[in-house]
């Protein structure tokens, strides 16, 4: 994994592009280490550019550059496959909205260490709005993963949490039961 992300970040930064780690790989950093299959990154990019990153990573990556702008116009990911090492990354567009911008101001340089492999420096989302985004993705795949629920279990009890910032952006993003949800089961550790 560490081959395909350093080569990707590297086309990334030589553009200009801001981004930053997110979803599994920002929960191991905040809390538990755990493996994960891919590295989802929230990448400031447009349909236009994208080509430009498609000619940049040549035949060191497969990607489809039409579904990719599809996806970026429609505000979805899209997914690279590192051809080397089967390593898969996950592009997200950061949106133009109040909440992603405070998402990208908020991230910070970490050192991921994984297992096995040598550490790399990310910028990686803020341990809240890690767990905002895993409460979103709990929330979105039925409230059953007790993964998702561990990941943000883990950055939760490993990280002091602005409980301020979190509860501004809840409504916004519709997770207000599951924050409150956690704050009590945190709540209940503690006693």
């Amino acid at each position: 994994m560490n081959e395909a992300l350093t080569s990707l970040l590297a086309v990334l930064n030589d553009l200009g592009l801001l981004w930053f780690a997110a979803g599994s790989v920002a929960s191991s950093i905040h809390g538990l280490p755990r493996y994960t299959n891919d590295v989802d990154l929230l990448v400031d990019i447009d349909d236009v550019v994208v080509e430009e990153v498609a000619a940049r990573v040549g035949a060191e990556f497969y990607m489809d550059v039409d579904e990719a702008k599809r996806s970026i116009r429609q505000g979805r990911g899209f997914n690279m496959m590192h051809l080397a090492t089967a390593s898969k990354i996950d592009i997200f567009p950061v949106g133009r909205d109040s909440f992603h911008r405070s998402e990208l101001a908020r991230a910070s340089e970490e050192i991921w260490t994984i297992p096995g492999a040598d550490s790399i420096r990310l910028v990686v989302a803020s341990a809240e709005d890690t767990v905002r985004s895993k409460l979103r993705w709990y929330q979105l795949g039925g409230m059953t993963s007790d993964r998702q629920w561990g990941d943000i279990l883990g950055v939760a009890t490993r990280r002091g949490l602005d409980w301020d910032y979190m509860r501004e952006w809840a409504p916004v993003v519709g997770v207000v039961a599951l924050l409150d949800r956690l704050q009590t089961e945190l709540e209940r550790k503690v006693l």
